[in-house]
């Protein structure tokens, strides 16, 4: 007979012990199915993490070389008349330029209209892109170039053929070291290489030249004096106020005709498309990470077809539609969150690697790798939502009869 005085007995609770317990024995017993899908998030997590690590990488360098190299470096050029003509600078404009208050140095460079080979049995059509330009003594100074190998212009050899080539330049006429018997065939005659420089990153115009003296360029090649590019330091403090007053300076008759730049805005904007770039990628790391959910929800809707008998088994020992809910969902949400960590070393990892190829700072973000791992919980949960319901809503009697 049945004790109807006895209370009717209730399913013992399961604790978060219990429940990371029973969905860790779950994956155990399929480690090869766990191993793929946890892959498939991994890759995504791992992509996300390292387009985030790269570019934050990235705009540290830039930071690093900005405060190295200064952001109070402006560049005045000529532009266009009204009419659409090529305009040139006066040749006061360097002096003028000079007195303005802020102004710490100020240099320039002119455009001469001659080639340069290693040799003179070169073709003319194969200059390989080097210009040659008119350069004063004090441009090191005020553009922040350092030398290579040899030394820099000086007021004696800025009156002979003497001649620094910038670190591309020197790269492609074969030359590797500065001296009194390495000659290069420029403008029709030989050029004594007494310099090489180092890359300039805020001229990286000057990366590609060969710089002679302001006086020789003017007696041996033809050299009009007009000035082709005027580099200008200013106090930190006053660049924006410099920038305004450089135009009306250099060229009081005609302002218009004057093009005024920040060599390190240029960097700046190349860091912008870095990041544009960085938001594809991370487009497709997203994509990665969203085939690497339908991999999790595949392997946990197989999961709840193959045990069936378990399932059938655990509910007739007593456990509750909700029990058998909360088993598979966090199995899989430890799936995701394998994939997830594994996810977020590999970026960390790549991140490192590529980082220290290119000399810049390893640079994480904390919310990148806490956001991996929270998406990969949310990929878990909503990849394992309708498994578990599944596997919830099967009855005892329907669970142990399956094959």
């Amino acid at each position: 007979m049945i004790d109807l005085s006895r209370p009717p007995l209730t399913p013992a609770r399961l604790t978060p012990r219990d429940v990371v317990r029973v969905g860790g024995a779950g994956l155990r017993s399929r480690p090869l199915r766990v191993f793929l899908s946890a892959l498939g998030i991994a890759i995504g997590i791992a992509a996300m993490v390292a387009v985030v690590g790269i570019s934050t990488s990235s705009r540290a360098e830039l930071d690093r070389t900005l405060e190295r190299l200064g952001t109070n470096l402006l560049t005045v050029g000529p532009g266009q008349s009204f009419f659409g003509e090529d305009s040139h600078l006066p040749t006061e404009a360097v002096g003028m330029i000079g007195r303005i208050g802020p102004v710490e140095s100020v240099s320039a460079t002119g455009n001469v209209d001659a080639k340069v080979y290693r040799n003179e049995h070169i073709p003319t059509s194969q200059s390989g892109g080097i210009g040659v330009r008119a350069a004063r003594t004090d441009l090191p100074a005020t553009v922040g170039a350092t030398i290579a190998s040899g030394t820099w212009l000086n007021e004696a050899t800025a009156e002979y053929p003497a001649v620094v080539l910038g670190s591309v330049a020197a790269d492609r006429l074969g030359v590797s070291l500065a001296g009194p018997e390495v000659q290069v065939w420029l403008g029709g005659q030989w050029f004594t290489v007494v310099g090489i420089l180092h890359p300039v990153p805020l001229a990286e115009e000057l990366d590609t030249a060969a710089l002679i003296g302001w006086p020789v360029a003017g007696a041996l090649l033809g050299f009009d004096g007009y000035a082709t590019t005027v580099y200008t330091r200013a106090a930190e403090t006053s660049v924006e106020a410099v920038q305004a007053v450089l135009a009306a300076t250099a060229n009081p008759e005609s302002p218009n005709e004057v093009q005024v730049s920040r060599p390190s805005d240029a960097l700046a904007a190349k860091q912008a498309t870095d990041e544009t770039l960085g938001g594809l990628l991370l487009g497709l790391g997203a994509v990665a990470l969203l085939v690497g959910g339908v991999g999790v929800a595949n392997t946990m809707v197989i999961s709840v077809l193959e045990r069936r008998p378990e399932i059938g088994l655990r509910r007739s020992l007593g456990a509750t539609r909700g029990q058998i809910r909360v088993q598979f969902l966090a199995e899989s949400l430890l799936l995701s969150a394998l994939g997830g960590l594994g996810g977020v070393l590999l970026g960390i990892g790549v991140t490192a690697v590529y980082a220290s190829t290119q000399h810049w700072p390893t640079v994480v973000p904390v919310w990148a790798m806490a956001g991996g791992v929270a998406a990969t919980l949310l990929i878990g949960a909503l990849a394992g939502l309708y498994p578990a319901l599944r596997a919830a809503r099967l009855s005892p009697t329907e669970a142990l009869s399956s094959p």
